[in-house]
Formats: structure tokens, sequence, C-alpha cells
């Protein structure tokens, strides 16, 4: 006789010192149930949508790179003279829906800018949830690169560019050569970003 086994809907993720555990076929009573389990941990990111749980212990090189983007982000605003409101990593939630937790995020000239480091190849996930909270743009940090997301009717389409109106002049291929520099030096990263844009 033949038993069909059932796969484990939970899954477990290691990639560059990140952690995370996913878990499926879960209510939003339970999500909740579980947030309020961590509510005094730090350093852990939890994240729901359409039942799917991530819970993600980032490692150093996830805080190093969210560190880079955003002093560069902040740094550029600085100097285009320009005020923003940092949300960091504060908690967005749509009842029994969605919830997240960007890496870095910012309220920027009426948009909202989250910024997430995706080692665990999750960047489809991300997006949707960040759709359902209808999040003007997205940049995404993976393997040395950046991707810039920017949210239309039909979801996010890819660009070169931020369609935030101060952070437009910045091409991401110019931002991840700085967010590289940065690794060794945030001082030549912040003036290699600042020299191209006088």
């Amino acid at each position: 006789m033949t038993v069909a086994i059932k796969p484990s809907p939970n899954q477990v993720q290691f990639s560059k010192g990140d952690l995370k555990t996913i878990q499926r076929e879960r209510t939003w009573e339970q999500f909740r149930h579980l947030q309020r389990g961590f509510e005094n941990t730090r350093g852990v990111k939890l994240a729901y949508y359409k039942g799917t749980i991530e819970i993600l212990m980032p490692g150093v090189n996830h805080e190093l790179f969210k560190t880079i983007i955003g002093f560069l982000i902040e740094v550029f605003l600085f100097h285009r003279r320009t005020e923003f409101n940092p949300t960091g990593s504060a908690t967005q939630t749509k009842e029994d829906i969605v919830s997240t937790e960007a890496d870095e995020s910012y309220e920027i000239q009426g948009f909202k800018l989250a910024v997430e480091i995706d080692f665990t190849n999750s960047s489809t996930s991300k997006l949707e949830r960040y759709e359902a909270l209808a999040t003007d743009e997205v940049w995404i940090w993976e393997d040395g690169l950046l991707d810039i997301y920017w949210l239309q009717p039909n979801g996010y389409e890819k660009n070169d560019r931020s369609r935030i109106p101060v952070l437009e002049p910045i091409d991401r291929a110019l931002m991840a050569e700085c967010i590289l520099l940065g690794e060794t030096s945030r001082i030549q990263a912040a003036e290699r970003l600042l020299a191209a844009h006088p």
C-alpha cells in the first residue's frame, strides 16, 4: 500500500547570514498571536500576506546593506535640502490582509518608499505585500544589484530611476556602485553619489 505524504507547508531558508522561516496556511489571528509573542524581541521581522507568515532574522550583511542604502538616500536628500519622514522598519498593516516591516522606509514629497534587502529570493512576495499596502515605490537590493519598482494600476513596473521627483536624477546603476563602495567607505560612497549630482 502506498501512502501519500502531504508536503510540509513550512520552510526554512538560510542565505548570507539571513534565516527565514515560512509558514503557510495560517490565519490572520495566528499571525497576530505570533506577533504578540515577538513584541519585545529585537531584530526579528514578521510579515503576513495571503495566509503566509514569514519570520526573518537578518544577518550582519543584511543590516550593513540596509544601513548603507538608507544613509545614501538621506545624504542625497540633505544635499538637495528636501525634508522627509524616515519611517524605518515600522510595521505597516492592512487589517486581515497584510503586514510587513521594511528594512528602511520613507515618506518623501508625498510618496511612500520602501527599501528591502533580499538574500532569500523572495522579491515577488515582497512586491505583492507592498502592492496591497499601496506603497508608491520599492527598492530591492539583491546580490549586488538594485532594482527599482514603481506602482502602476496593474502592479509594479521595474524602472532604471526613481519616480519620486527629488530622487529621479539617481540612476540605479550609479546607486548600486555607491552601495558597493559603501561596504568599505561610507564617506567615499557619499562623495561619489554627490559628485554625480552637484
